[in-house]
């Protein structure tokens, strides 16, 4: 990824929000974010929301480890940061994620 102020969005199987697209488009690596994202695990739901800089965006093909149809691989698209205490971290994008750039740079 380059600081370029506009690049292509990532190979995926499904659809990227306008609202959503739009904010990754305009991503410059080191720019810092707030990434907010709805989680489910069975019946619970809540918000997880996390801060750090901007390194990279790509897809991440997931699927079935078997023999099976193509239309059983998942592509999402994945941003890649580097949270406040210098961790390298990565969140698979969806539906009801949401990207707020805190700053220009």
């Amino acid at each position: 990824m380059t600081n370029s102020t506009s690049h292509e969005l990532p190979f995926t199987t499904g659809t990227i929000k306008p609202e959503l697209a739009a904010v990754l488009k305009r991503l410059k690596e080191g720019q810092r974010l707030r990434i907010t994202q709805t989680v489910r695990v069975g019946s619970r739901t809540w918000t997880a929301v996390v801060t750090g800089n901007f390194r990279r965006l790509d897809s991440l093909v997931t699927g079935i480890s078997t023999d099976r149809l193509p239309k059983d691989d998942i592509i999402v698209p994945t941003l890649h940061f580097l949270k406040d205490n210098q961790e390298l971290s990565s969140v698979s994008l969806d539906e009801n994620s949401r990207i707020e750039i805190l700053d220009n740079s």
